[in-house]
């Protein structure tokens, strides 16, 4: 065993830590697992400690470098496990240079004052492209556009473990596109920490959509692109026009909505209302006929009663959500909502598996509805999604990175069948 990544969370983080895992190679670092944290919730830092004890029990003698949010956010929680060797934070982490100093520190001992390396994020004002040619197990490139957050919803750590909203500029994202689709990525997906917020920084304050179009129009050879969270109160005429025309922008959007009830979304510092987030559905249904939605939503959120947490019950069915992320709300103690009323890990619990079985249900309806069509997958090692993001099972072995127009035979409640 050499080196490995394990990483945590978001879409962003993965983008992130091939980069890293590339620069720690290329700095010869060897029998190592960097662990890229995620701080969403208190559960995800107990997961990264959890593993991180589990690596070192299971390999004598491998060095931990953990990096990511939860390092960002709680430095000293990581840097105080005797198992971990380094602690870095998210402003370097993806540096080249970074991997190099880390190589040397760690070939000549750390002192307990260097164990930790992390920047102060409030000052960062750009983010770099991270120009890799693949993603090693992934047959979709993940490209992150923009990083940070400048909103302060009152539930998230993220933006203390971010930093403020900067943006990729257009030509660099294209380049790293081009490169990717050159080395055979048919699908490629947009990530950001608040991705609607893409070019908000940038000369001329380019939206998104700008974006978009450009990548679609600059590389006619690209397949696939697909978008990863989004703001529904940040999307832009031009991307509502892109979505509408351009067939291989896929007919599917996740939605970063977290209730269905106004006063909690007020709470929780929200910019939409619960008819804002049914009108963008229905304006997207008009727009592109059959497209689907996933949603995050949060369930306990303090002071939630009963009565609203209906409304993000009954948010699924007047939304048509189709796959539902769900979080139990976990008080993280720098933020506003730590401070509020809680209602209790057990309530926020139980209210999380219902609004998973709603879930349940509405993906169960959508994948009855796909039987009988033809739907072009894209095809991964063990198995495929559709252009609505609806996972494919395999009973035949297809080449990976490939996308077929398939006849969907059936379904097993999670997954569709090809015949």
């Amino acid at each position: 065993m050499s080196l490995e990544v394990i990483n945590f969370g978001c879409r962003l983080n993965a983008a992130e830590s091939e980069t890293m895992r590339r620069h720690a190679e290329a700095a010869g670092i060897k029998d190592t697992v960097i662990v890229n944290s995620c701080a969403v919730t208190a559960e995800a830092v107990r997961q990264a400690r959890q593993t991180i004890r589990r690596v070192a029990r299971e390999r004598p003698g491998i060095r931990v470098i953990v990096t990511g949010c939860a390092a960002q956010t709680e430095p000293a929680t990581f840097a105080a496990m005797p198992e971990v060797d380094r602690v870095l934070g998210n402003a370097s982490k993806t540096a080249a240079e970074t991997w190099i100093e880390t190589k040397r520190a760690l070939d000549f001992g750390i002192g307990a004052e260097e164990k930790i390396k992390i920047d102060d994020l409030a000052s960062v004002r750009e983010t770099a492209l991270h120009l890799v040619d693949g993603f090693e197990g992934h047959t979709r490139a993940f490209v992150q556009v923009q990083n940070g957050c400048d909103h302060r919803c009152t539930f998230c750590i993220i933006p203390y473990g971010r930093g403020p909203s900067r943006s990729v500029p257009a030509g660099e994202v294209v380049t790293q596109i081009r490169r990717l689709v050159e080395n055979g990525y048919r699908e490629v997906v947009l990530t950001g920490v608040d991705l609607t917020a893409w070019g908000a920084d940038l000369p001329g304050k380019p939206r998104l959509g700008v974006l978009v179009r450009a990548i679609l129009r600059h590389l006619p050879e690209l397949a696939r692109l697909r978008l990863s969270s989004i703001d529904p109160v940040e999307v832009d005429e031009d991307l509502w026009r892109t979505l509408a025309e351009e067939e291989r922008l896929m007919p599917h959007l996740h939605l970063s909505l977290q209730a269905g009830d106004d006063l909690i979304l007020k709470h929780m510092k929200r910019r939409h209302s619960r008819a804002d987030a049914i009108a963008f559905c229905a304006e997207a249904r008009r727009r592109r006929a059959g497209i689907v939605f996933g949603a995050d939503l949060i369930a306990g959120f303090p002071t939630e009663t009963e009565a609203q947490f209906r409304n993000s019950l009954t948010l699924t069915d007047d939304c048509g959500l189709t796959f539902l992320h769900v979080f139990p709300f976990s008080a993280r103690q720098q933020t506003p909502a730590a401070k509020m009323p809680q209602l209790g890990r057990r309530t926020a619990k139980e209210r999380a598996r219902r609004l998973r079985e709603k879930g349940e249900t509405a993906l169960r309806r959508h994948l009855a509805g796909e039987v009988g069509r033809r739907r072009n997958v894209l095809f991964e090692r063990g198995g495929g999604h559709t252009e609505h993001y609806a996972e494919v099972r395999l009973e035949r072995p297809w080449a990976p990175g490939t996308i077929q127009d398939v006849f969907i035979a059936g379904h097993d409640g999670r997954r569709l069948l090809v015949a």
